[in-house]
C-alpha cells in the first residue's frame, strides 16, 4: 500500500469510526508512529482530519453544537447564580482552569476584580472578559470553534496536557447518572485533559442540562469532586442520584460556605 493509498484508507476509516487514535493506525498499517503522525498532518494540512492529542477525528466533529448567542440566552439568571457561589469557592492565589461556556464565562465575570489569581482557558470570550482585569491570563490556543468560541486542536490539547493545577470548573452540555457528556469527540478529549491536570474538578450546571445525555463521554461522576446547580435540581432523593456533593445556589444542599472553606 503506497501513500497516498494509506492516506485515503486513513479517511475512510476515520468517517466510519469518527476517532483514530495513533497507536491503532500503526497496528492496522504496520507502519511506525512517525508514518503515522506524518500522514495526518497532511491529512489536517489537506483540511480532511482534525488532529487530536493521540490520534485523529473527523472535521464534522465540531460542527454539531448550538452557538453561543442562544446558549448565552438561555437560563441566564440560573447561570448567574451558580457562578456567583462558585466564586467563592476559588482558592486564595489559585491557579484554575475555566472550561469553555457560558456559566463558566459568568464565573469569569465573578473573578475579573481578584488579584493573585491565574485562569488557563480555552474560550476566547473568557479571554476577553478578562481583558483589562488584573487576573493572569493564560489561552490555550488553538483553531477557533466558530460561532462558540472555544479553541481546540492538538495546540489546545498539547498545552492542557502540559498543566498542573489548583481547579477545574467544568461545563457541561449534558448530565445523566452515567456521568457528564458533551456534543463532540474533541471538546469530550478537552474536557478530560482539563480533569486529569487539575487537584480539583467542579461541576458547573444549571438544572435544564440534568436528565440529558450528549454523543461523547467525558466523565463518570464519582471522578468529580463535586456539582453545582440551580434551585430548580431542588428533589432531593433526584439530586441523590448524582453526586454526595451538590451544592445549591440556596445553599440548601451540600456544603455550606463554612464547610468548603474548612476543607482548603
Amino acid at each position: 500500500m503506497n501513500v497516498d493509498e494509506r492516506r485515503a484508507k486513513i479517511i475512510e476509516v476515520l468517517n466510519q469510526k469518527k476517532r483514530l487514535d495513533i497507536e491503532n493506525l500503526t497496528d492496522f498499517f504496520d507502519v511506525s508512529t512517525m508514518t503515522i503522525r506524518r500522514d495526518l498532518a497532511q491529512l489536517e494540512k489537506d483540511g480532511e482530519i482534525i488532529r487530536t492529542h493521540g490520534g485523529a477525528v473527523t472535521t464534522d466533529s465540531e460542527k454539531e453544537e448550538t452557538p453561543y448567542l442562544q446558549k448565552e440566552s438561555a437560563n441566564k439568571e440560573e447561570k448567574k447564580a451558580i457562578a456567583s457561589k462558585a466564586a467563592g469557592m476559588v482558592h486564595p492565589h489559585a491557579t484554575i482552569i475555566l472550561d469553555s461556556g457560558t456559566t463558566t464565562l459568568e464565573l469569569a465575570k465573578c473573578l475579573k476584580e481578584k488579584e493573585n489569581l491565574r485562569i488557563i482557558t480555552n474560550d476566547i470570550l473568557i479571554a476577553a472578559e478578562l481583558l483589562y482585569s488584573p487576573v493572569d491570563v493564560i489561552v490555550a490556543g488553538g483553531e477557533l470553534q466558530r460561532e462558540v468560541g472555544a479553541m481546540f486542536g492538538t495546540y489546545t490539547q498539547d498545552l492542557i496536557a502540559s498543566l498542573h493545577v489548583d481547579q477545574f470548573f467544568l461545563g457541561a452540555h449534558s448530565v445523566d447518572t452515567a456521568g457528564v457528556t458533551a456534543p463532540t469527540l474533541e471538546k469530550a478529549r478537552i474536557k478530560q485533559l482539563m480533569m486529569e491536570s487539575a487537584a480539583e474538578t467542579w461541576l458547573l450546571a444549571d438544572s435544564s442540562k440534568f436528565g440529558q445525555k450528549s454523543f461523547a463521554h467525558v466523565s463518570t461522576l464519582n471522578k468529580l469532586d463535586g456539582i453545582m446547580s440551580d434551585n430548580g435540581l431542588h428533589n432531593t432523593e433526584t439530586i441523590d442520584l448524582y453526586h454526595e456533593n451538590v451544592m445549591l445556589v440556596d445553599g440548601k444542599r451540600g456544603w455550606e460556605d463554612e464547610d468548603w472553606n474548612d476543607r482548603r
